[in-house]
């Protein structure tokens, strides 16, 4: 017995050292492996296929909207680069370089894309001349490089696979409309289909993309009381448009610039299912975006008739619809349960000889581990309305537990206190001061503003930390 629990005594617990259970989730659900290159992680097919479905949902969602698909280079000339002083400062730091082709060095260096704002410009400069050319509402698929000094998987590691959507429009109420409404498409996927309970808010002039006009965030608390920027939504007004000469002729024969739009999610939202529903036995998956939905697992499965009954119920499951799966490795029961759990499957099925002449089976909640005993000719109906009870009551537990690690602030010793002693978000009026967020952030040991939400209220007249008036109520948090 002491082996079958080796697989999750593995673990640290999260209570223990948060950093550490998350690697050895990471690890043990065997998601990511290393490469020679210091920084960048190998995808594996646990981790892939949660991202695929991860990339299927959104991909519908985003037709359902409009946005077609495109693809663009990997490099971008420097020159090419330069054209938007703002957006090129932001990410000076983290550009990897291209000098060679071959054993010929280039005229020009090229980096590779750490995002592909300046190459929708210049292509949009191309493909864009009336106003009914307008709007073009594209998106792709693709992997970025930024060269982080600190790396940890999904989270923030040097290649990571992302969608960037990229729209040009006629208006700047169009381009507005475009940014909010992308926005609540990614607030809507993390709620209905990862479970995942947001924040939905526009960032401060500080914390906004380079090159923006405007900037809008998900944020998420994790299970350590930190933030996560989960979705990010920009609108570009017009600045690119000018910098890339990308103008149309309007109906009244006019030339006018564009206004675009760009937003994006990552391989970083499956580092966000991960801290915000596992638990000290690994990965606990929301059955929407689990790859396997039901593992089924006989027990004594060298007994006549039972591999065949085993394999029998998971066949009727896939026929249903159900992502199930039978375990019939020689590995004991009691190691398939860990494992199973481990890699997060929402429920199980454990089907043995007793259960067989019953004519029934036991079912298994991952997320509460109750047991439920079901007649085998309705197991597909039932294991159906599981998977949809316990993908609300992930939703409905992550959403109460950010509940709870959501403070409010009015005078600055609580919100000090709130800071030191309180890991989770904190609601605070602002001045709308960048000196004011910068010496909060160096006060309260990386405290920093996460967004001001669209669901504003007024906790005081007065900003927390200097005493002007206030501007608007922040999420104020520490954050990955």
């Amino acid at each position: 017995m002491a082996s079958d629990k080796k697989f999750v005594e593995e673990i640290t617990s999260m209570e223990e050292d948060f950093a550490q259970w998350y690697t050895d989730v990471v690890k043990k659900a065997e998601l990511t492996g290393y490469t020679q290159v210091k920084g960048f992680m190998v995808i594996k097919p646990a981790g892939y296929a949660i991202w695929e479905n991860i990339q299927a949902e959104l991909d519908r969602r985003f037709k359902a909207t409009g946005v077609e698909n495109v693809y663009l280079p990997c490099l971008i000339p420097e020159s090419l680069l330069q054209k938007e002083k703002d957006h090129v400062e932001g990410f000076a730091p983290e550009v990897a370089w291209v000098t060679y082709g071959g054993a010929q060095e280039l005229e020009e260096r090229m980096c590779v894309r750490p995002t592909s704002e300046t190459l929708f410009s210049d292509f949009y400069a191309k493909d864009v001349h009336s106003y009914r050319d307008l709007p073009k509402v594209y998106n792709q698929w693709c992997s970025v490089l930024r060269w982080e000094k600190t790396t940890r998987p999904f989270l923030r590691s040097r290649e990571f696979l992302w969608q960037e959507g990229h729209t040009v429009h006629a208006s700047a109420e169009e381009a507005e409309a475009r940014t909010i409404q992308m926005l609540n498409v990614y607030a809507d996927f993390s709620e209905q289909f990862l479970a995942i309970p947001v924040v939905r808010g526009k960032k401060t002039d500080k914390e906004k993309f380079a090159g923006a006009v405007a900037t809008y965030t998900i944020e998420a608390l994790m299970h350590d009381g930190k933030a996560l920027q989960c979705g990010t939504s920009h609108n570009f007004g017009d600045g690119f448009a000018r910098a890339f000469e990308i103008q149309y002729v309007d109906k009244d024969n006019s030339p006018k610039y564009c206004h675009q739009t760009s937003w994006g999610m990552t391989t970083r939202m499956i580092g966000a299912i991960i801290m915000v529903h596992g638990d000290n036995s690994g990965l606990k998956l929301p059955p929407l975006v689990a790859p396997v939905q039901a593992m089924v697992i006989p027990i004594q499965m060298k007994k006549e008739g039972v591999l065949e009954k085993a394999g029998s119920v998971a066949d009727t499951l896939v026929r249903a619809g159900i992502r199930a799966r039978l375990d019939d490795s020689d590995k004991s029961p009691g190691w398939k349960f860990s494992e199973s759990e481990m890699r997060g499957v929402p429920v199980r099925i454990e089907i043995g000889p007793k259960d067989i002449e019953k004519g029934q089976c036991v079912i298994v909640r991952r997320d509460t581990r109750e047991k439920i005993t079901v007649e085998l000719e309705k197991v597909a109906e039932k294991v159906n309305e599981i998977l949809d009870l316990i993908q609300k009551s992930m939703y409905e537990d992550a959403k109460k537990r950010m509940e709870a690690m959501t403070y409010s602030a009015v005078t600055k010793e609580e919100f000090k206190d709130l800071a030191d002693h309180k890991p989770g978000f904190i609601k605070a009026m602002w001045c709308g001061s960048v000196a004011c967020e910068n010496e909060i952030k160096d006060a309260l040991g990386g405290v920093t503003s996460r967004c001001m939400p669209f669901q504003q209220e007024k906790l005081a007249d007065s900003c927390i930390w200097c005493g002007k008036p206030a501007k608007a109520l922040v999420y104020w948090g520490k954050a990955y």
